[in-house]
C-alpha cells in the first residue's frame, strides 16, 4: 500500500484511497464505517478518511463539535448538516491535535479562536487535485469546536450553470458585458453570492480585459485575473484596497462586499468614471439593496445613476435523477402556486396541463437525502430611466419592491415554483429556503 506522505500543511489522500474513495466514499454511511474501522489504530488515517469521504460526497465543510460524552461529527451536504458519527475524547483530541498541526495553528492555545489553512492534494482519475481547507477552531464548553471548509475548484462555474431562466440569462449576459456601472448581488451567508459573482468574471475574463479584485478571503484562484485580500490587522480594508485597485485603472473590479458608506462611495465613484464594478450586500432581497445603501449613509443621487443591475439570490437543493418520484399537485395546492405565479409571461414560463412535481426519496447515492446538487433561484431588477426616478425619492422596499414586479420582475419564490414545475426541486425546498 501507498503510504501517505502528511506534512505539516498538506495532506496527500493515497491513491489507492483516492480510487476506493470515488467507489465508496461518496455517502455519509460508508464514510461512517470506514472511520469507525480506523479510527482508534491510526488517526492520520482516520483524518485522510474524514477529508477523503468529504470531497468525494462533495460536502462543502465539516463541522467536529466537542459534547459532553465525546465529539460530534458532522457534513454539510448541499447546505444542510447531516450527522456523521459520534468520536470519542481520546479520538477527539488527537484528530484536533492533528487538524492544529496541518493548519499550522498553536497546539497550546484552546481558550481563544484560531484560523489556519491546509491542503489537501488527492489523485483524481487523470489528475492531481489541490485543494485548500480553511480551517477555524472555537472554544467551547467541552473543548474546542472546529469547522474544515472545502474550497474545491471544480465547484467553479460557468454563467450557463447558474440555473438561470432564459430571460435572465439574457439579461445578466448583456449587463455584465457592458463597459461601466455597478452590478450588486444579494442574499444571505452562503446563498451562493461569490459563485456567481465569480462565473461572471469567467464569462468576462480575456486577454484584454484588466479585472482586480478585493476580497475577504480569496475563496478560489483564478487564472488571468489579479486578486487581492483585505487584511485589516495592516490597514488593509475594503475601502483602502478599492482605492488602490482604481488608480491601477482595470476595466473590471470586484469588491468582495461593501460594509461600510466608504466603500459604498468609492464603488459608486468607480462605476461613474468607467469601471465596471461587481459586488455584494447582505438583504434579504433585490429591492432591499437600495434601502440597505441609504441606510450606510449613500446619496439615492449617487445610487441612481451609478447601478446597472440588482440581483438577489438563494440555493434550492436538487432532486437526485436517481431516487426521484413524480406526484401530482393536490387541486388546492395547484391553486395556490398557480395564483403565485398568475403574472408570469407565457414567453418566461408556460403552465403545465398537468403538473406532476418532484418527491424526494432518497438512495445510497444522495447519503438517503434525496437531493443530489444545488442550483440557484434569482430575482433581479434593472435601473433603468423610470426606477431612476423612483429612487431619488429614497423609497421603501415595499415601494421598490412594486416597482420592480410592476416592471416585470419575478421574486426568488416565483423563481423556485418554476424550478418544481420544471421538475428540478421540491416544493418542500422551495418553502424552506423562501
Amino acid at each position: 500500500m501507498e503510504n501517505s506522505k502528511n506534512i505539516m500543511g498538506e495532506v496527500r489522500i493515497p491513491t489507492e484511497m483516492a480510487k476506493e474513495g470515488e467507489r465508496e466514499l461518496n455517502n455519509l454511511p460508508a464514510i461512517k464505517s470506514k472511520i469507525e474501522g480506523s479510527a482508534k489504530e491510526d488517526i492520520s488515517r482516520a483524518l485522510e478518511i474524514i477529508l477523503a469521504g468529504a470531497l468525494f460526497s462533495k460536502a462543502s465543510d465539516v463541522h467536529i463539535e466537542p459534547e459532553e460524552g465525546g465529539a460530534k461529527l458532522r457534513m454539510r451536504l448541499d447546505g444542510i448538516l447531516h450527522d456523521v458519527i459520534v468520536l470519542s475524547k481520546e479520538i477527539n483530541k488527537k484528530v484536533t491535535s492533528r487538524i492544529k498541526l496541518l493548519s499550522k495553528v498553536k497546539l497550546n492555545v484552546e481558550d481563544k479562536p484560531q484560523d489556519g489553512r491546509f491542503t489537501i492534494v488527492v489523485p483524481f482519475r487523470n489528475e492531481t487535485l489541490s485543494i485548500e481547507i480553511r480551517m477555524s477552531s472555537l472554544p467551547s464548553e467541552h473543548g474546542e469546536t472546529i469547522v474544515m471548509r472545502l474550497l474545491d475548484p471544480r465547484k467553479l462555474i460557468a454563467i450557463d450553470d447558474l440555473g438561470l431562466r432564459k430571460d435572465l440569462f439574457h439579461i445578466f449576459k448583456t449587463e455584465i458585458e457592458k463597459p461601466n456601472g455597478m452590478v450588486i448581488v444579494t442574499g444571505p451567508t452562503g446563498s451562493g453570492k461569490t459563485t456567481t459573482l465569480y462565473a461572471f468574471l469567467k464569462t468576462i475574463n480575456k486577454p484584454g480585459v484588466k479585472i482586480v479584485t478585493i476580497e475577504d478571503p480569496v475563496e478560489y484562484h483564478l487564472a488571468g485575473i489579479s486578486q487581492t485580500e483585505v487584511n485589516p490587522e495592516r490597514g488593509y480594508d475594503f475601502a483602502n484596497g478599492l482605492r488602490a485597485i482604481v488608480r491601477q485603472d482595470p476595466a473590471v473590479i470586484l469588491v468582495g462586499e461593501v460594509r461600510d458608506l466608504e466603500t459604498a462611495q468609492i464603488g459608486m465613484q468607480a462605476a461613474l468614471t468607467g469601471h465596471l464594478v461587481f459586488s455584494t450586500l447582505h438583504t434579504n432581497d433585490a429591492p432591499g439593496a437600495i434601502a440597505r445603501l441609504i441606510a450606510l449613509g449613500e446619496k439615492p443621487a449617487s445610487i441612481a445613476p451609478a447601478i446597472n443591475m440588482v440581483i438577489a439570490q438563494r440555493l434550492l437543493r436538487k432532486v437526485c435523477p436517481r431516487c426521484v418520484k413524480f406526484e401530482k399537485l393536490p387541486p388546492q395546492r395547484l391553486e395556490e402556486i398557480k395564483k403565485e405565479l398568475s403574472n408570469v409571461k407565457e414567453e418566461i414560463f408556460t403552465f403545465p396541463e398537468v403538473p406532476e412535481v418532484p418527491k424526494n426519496i432518497g438512495c445510497k447515492d444522495c447519503s438517503f437525502t434525496g437531493y443530489k446538487g444545488r442550483i440557484g433561484i434569482f430575482e433581479a431588477f434593472l435601473i433603468d430611466d423610470e426606477m431612476e426616478e423612483l429612487l431619488y425619492t429614497s423609497p421603501s422596499i415595499t415601494q421598490t419592491r412594486q416597482k420592480a414586479v410592476s416592471k416585470g420582475m419575478l421574486t426568488i419564490r416565483q423563481d423556485g415554483f418554476i424550478k418544481v414545475l420544471e421538475k428540478k426541486t421540491t416544493i418542500d425546498e422551495v418553502e424552506r429556503v423562501t
